[in-house]
């Protein structure tokens, strides 16, 4: 247990104990933050952590309390027939945390619930007082800051309020609201989809944004359209003298652009644009190789960008996705550490706003920074767009009265880089604005064949950066500009002539819908008003652990079993899955939190149903017959094609007809993991059916054995095995061998399966009598003696190798660890998170990207020749995000196993009248 008194200092319960004066307890959630808050606390004060909430509805049936088991509603444990009062269990695992801070409440004389100021810290101070129960007459306060610094927690001792009782009755809401619909939804997933799976309020509502974005890209048809590319000459004199510009119309009728386009290919507004093809487009070209050029306009218009608003959850999550690679639940992870280390404030919070100790520290790191002229008149003040966004909270920003620069901060790695953004970005915010100038020139000339054709030239210039020398922001689509991007036109006249220097026709087609990014989902959930910015997080991890979802590069793609899914949901439970609806029930929530709803009417009428409303209950009990076949069953192609993917329990596979026609069974075959659905086209399914996993290969008979021996595609690459007779014992297995990579299911030979079948081979008996075999691993080809284990360079040599070479290896000092270092095979540049050099090396199990730091393997589609820095940054956050990796345990004497008591569970049931405040208990009594 952390215990911290008289700054870092750690006192025993004995210690404390034996003091003639009495400490003031303060419980907050992490050790790291007691670890903090302790050093500024003095000697009266000792600081201990909960260590996360102490006590939750019972996860699983072992947990529940023995006295609601055999209620209606006990597998819930929330009462639905009596105000869905909720039965908490503290876990075991905390249950004797929870009798040392029972214990030290008892002995202290005031008690300071210093949790987190948002709804899940207000509920954890409400759970710790119902629990720990302090004696009649203890002084019990809510202690709340936004920042871990010194000042901020003096303040905070000496300004305590009490614990916010509508605040907790909405987390509780939400909590009730998340078990109803995951315990009543996920039953339903297993009996028609497949066990194991789980549905959730917000959960289930991201995959199905996820699934949606791949349906309309499984629609989206292709349309190719041209235009003209020209480079003219200004002439001399002009700077600068050569320009770009593209083809914008033609007779006053402009060229059609991707965005013109549906996402079926159709051009949208026919006879309001021309649609180039390709002979259009060079025939144009050719038309106009003797055209003269005259500008006919020149738009110039005062560029002005202000400063982003200060950090809040959901635009750190983005940005540092995008500049730093790191995923929301890295950034979230990096971010607490920052906040509890006393570096920044609050890190979930919805608000933009900054204290005026905050703006006047920001301003006076511009005037020391840039200088006063990139300083404003006037401190600038954000207000939040978001709605209900509670502005008593600050933005994310640097902690403290006055701002350390990132290099004052000692800090490194992670903590380094997104310090040094948020930093950045609330620093940016009190500058004065960027400032320059936007320029659009039309160029105009007739064609060959008479026609009027004009070109559009685009420039900016920027001649005040502004916060843009501080802070710009990344962009997510590649077809827009940033904010700090120039293009330099020639000061030109109306009517000047000019020429052209190129004209180059292009071909261009359109794109269909990006996939999300967690940056982009994020973006989207909080645009929809979906869920809670804090949530966000973990909503991703849970799609993406829960296999729902899965990466692509950065790309989120949704599994077919996300489909079936999404399916089941939108068909029998449309509004608990409906945006809509779920991003209303944040607005009740937030009612609730305010004290202008009622709890329990609100979780009546979303489990019960009112009016013309139906609700959950009878949803889950009137259900119906529902197809479980049909539900995982999606047509690929035209009825005609007959061919569908089905989600079995295995995986993904296609059906398609006997190839020989008649009634002959359906063709089946595997779907690789890694195959986004809207690639999995009727050419693409009638490969895999040509070729599919568990097909048998007839290779011919074992000359040894008489067994027949057949090739098969599997799940996990191409194999052999023999066939056993219907009569062999059932402990009898046949024998198996991967093929090598030279090797196909189609040309492997008799006598090579024959040999991958006898594998491992033996080589031959060492001086000291030792087995050498020659065996085919995970990782490759090797040599096996004892224990001893040495790479072979090919697979061929398992087969060739002889018992002398086998030797010379042996002979050889084995490479231990990562062995001698060796050149890299690329270097890429720094990495985005560590700051150090990344490059791609060869190792023992494949090509990997490393930082010196964190070693990522190359996946199945990268290439050391393709691998951009960007990959390599994303493979590596997705290394972190796993953790170091761990070290075996040292063996040595077991310790005999404590003897462990059985403690009886105990269930809390809540009641209004342990609520601090006198309305609440009037309210409920």
């Amino acid at each position: 247990m952390w215990r911290y008194r008289c700054g870092a200092e750690h006192i025993s319960a004995a210690t404390r104990g034996s003091r003639e004066e009495v400490a003031k307890l303060v419980i907050v959630e992490s050790p790291a933050k007691a670890r903090t808050i302790g050093g500024y606390l003095g000697q009266d004060y000792v600081v201990e952590s909960s260590i996360g909430h102490i006590r939750d509805l019972p996860n699983n049936a072992a947990d529940t309390p023995a006295k609601i088991k055999d209620k209606p509603w006990g597998r819930l444990a929330v009462d639905v027939d009596n105000g869905f009062e909720p039965y908490y269990v503290v876990p075991r695992d905390k249950k004797s945390h929870i009798s040392k801070l029972k214990k030290l409440v008892k002995e202290a004389d005031a008690l300071y619930l210093a949790t987190d100021e948002d709804r899940e810290g207000e509920a954890i101070a409400w759970h710790l007082l119902d629990e720990l129960k302090p004696p009649k007459g203890l002084p019990v306060h809510r202690m709340v800051f936004h920042e871990i610094t010194k000042p901020a927690i003096l303040a905070a001792v000496e300004n305590p309020r009490e614990i916010n009782d509508d605040l907790v009755e909405a987390q509780e809401a939400r909590r009730i609201l998340d078990r109803l619909y995951g315990y009543e939804v996920s039953p339903v997933l297993w009996k028609k989809v497949m066990s194991g799976l789980s549905a959730g309020r917000v959960q289930s509502v991201a995959t199905r944004l996820v699934v949606d974005r791949e349906r309309e890209r499984m629609k989206f048809k292709v349309a190719s359209y041209w235009d003209l590319d020209a480079t003219f000459d200004a002439g001399t004199g002009h700077d600068p003298r050569m320009f770009p510009a593209k083809l914008h119309s033609i007779d006053d009728v402009r060229v059609a652009r991707g965005s013109d386009f549906d996402n079926t290919g159709v051009l949208k507004g026919k006879g309001e644009r021309v649609h180039l093809s390709r002979a259009d487009a060079e025939a144009l070209a050719t038309g106009l190789g003797e055209t003269s050029y005259a500008v006919r306009s020149v738009e110039s218009k005062p560029y002005r960008r202000s400063p982003y608003p200060p950090f809040r959850t959901t635009t750190l999550q983005q940005e540092a996705s995008r500049k730093l690679g790191m995923s929301a639940s890295v950034t979230m992870s990096v971010a607490q550490r920052l906040y509890e280390n006393g570096f920044i404030t609050y890190m979930r919070t919805d608000s933009t706003t900054l204290s005026g100790a905050a703006i006047g520290a920001a301003r006076d790191q511009v005037r020391e920074l840039y200088g006063a002229e990139y300083l404003p008149d006037s401190p600038r003040t954000y207000a939040s767009k978001v709605k209900n966004a509670q502005e008593a909270h600050e933005a994310i920003r640097p902690a403290g009265d006055t701002f350390r620069t990132p290099a004052q901060t000692g800090l490194s790695g992670e903590q380094f880089r997104l310090y040094e953004l948020i930093w950045m970005r609330t620093v940016a915010s009190q500058m004065k604005d960027a400032t320059g100038n936007s320029v659009t020139i039309r160029l105009g000339g007739a064609a060959a064949d008479g026609r009027d054709v004009v070109f559009s030239a685009s420039g900016r210039t920027i001649t005040f950066h502004g916060f843009l020398k501080a802070y710009v922001e990344d962009i997510d689509d590649a077809s827009k500009r940033r904010d700090d991007a120039e293009t330099r036109l020639p000061n030109l006249a109306e009517g000047a002539p000019v020429s052209v220097a190129t004209l180059t026709p292009e071909g261009h087609e359109t794109k269909p819908p990006a996939r999300y990014t967690e940056a982009t989902l994020i973006k989207e959930l909080e645009d929809r008003e979906i869920g809670r910015p804090s949530t966000y997080a973990s909503i991703i991890g849970t799609i993406l652990n829960r296999g729902y979802v899965y990466k692509k590069g950065t790309a989120l793609v949704p599994a077919w079993l996300a489909f079936s899914v999404t399916r089941l949901l939108e068909e029998h439970f449309p509004r608990q899955v409906s945006y809509e609806f779920t991003a209303s029930m944040e607005d009740v929530l937030d009612e609730i939190a305010n004290g202008q709803r009622d709890r329990a009417t609100e979780l009546g009428e979303f489990y019960y149903g009112a009016g013309d409303v139906v609700g959950l209950k009878t949803l889950v009990t009137d259900l119906g017959e529902i197809d479980a076949k049909e539900m995982a069953t999606f047509a690929i192609g035209t009825p005609e094609d007959g061919i569908n993917l089905r989600v079995g329990r295995y995986g993904p596979y296609v059906e398609g007809p006997n190839p020989e026609g008649g009634d002959g069974a359906p063709v089946r075959a595997n779907v690789p993991d890694d195959l986004p659905p809207d690639e999995l086209t009727v050419a693409k399914a009638k490969e895999l059916l040509a070729n599919p996993a568990g097909e048998e290969q007839v290779i011919g008979n074992h000359p040894d054995t008489g067994l027949q021996i057949v090739a098969k595609n599997g799940r996990f690459g191409p194999y052999v095995t023999e066939v056993l007779p219907d009569d062999a014992p059932k402990s009898a297995k046949p024998r198996t061998g991967s093929l090598f990579k030279s090797m196909t299911v189609d040309t492997v030979s008799l006598e090579d399966a024959v040999k991958l079948l006898d594998l491992p081979r033996v080589v031959g008996v060492d001086e000291d009598g030792t087995e050498i075999t020659a065996q085919n691993g995970r990782y490759g080809p090797y040599l096996k003696k004892g224990t001893d284990s040495r790479s072979l360079t090919s697979e061929d040599q398992i087969f060739d190798i002889t018992l002398d070479q086998a030797k010379a290896i042996y002979a050889q000092p084995k490479q231990r660890g990562r062995g001698a270092a060796t050149p890299p095979l690329k270097e890429l540049g720094n990495d985005p998170v560590s700051g150090q050099p990344v490059v791609v090396k060869a190792g023992r199990f494949g090509e990997y990207v490393t930082d010196g730091e964190y070693n990522a393997t190359l996946r199945k589609d990268d290439t050391v020749e393709s691998i951009t820095l960007e990959r390599a940054a994303e493979l590596l956050a997705e290394r972190r995000e796993r953790g170091p990796a761990k070290k075996a345990a040292k063996t040595g004497a077991k310790k005999a196993p404590a003897k462990k008591t059985a403690a009886k569970k105990t269930a809390a049931k809540k009641t209004a009248a342990k609520k601090t405040t006198a309305k609440k208990a009037a309210k409920k009594s």
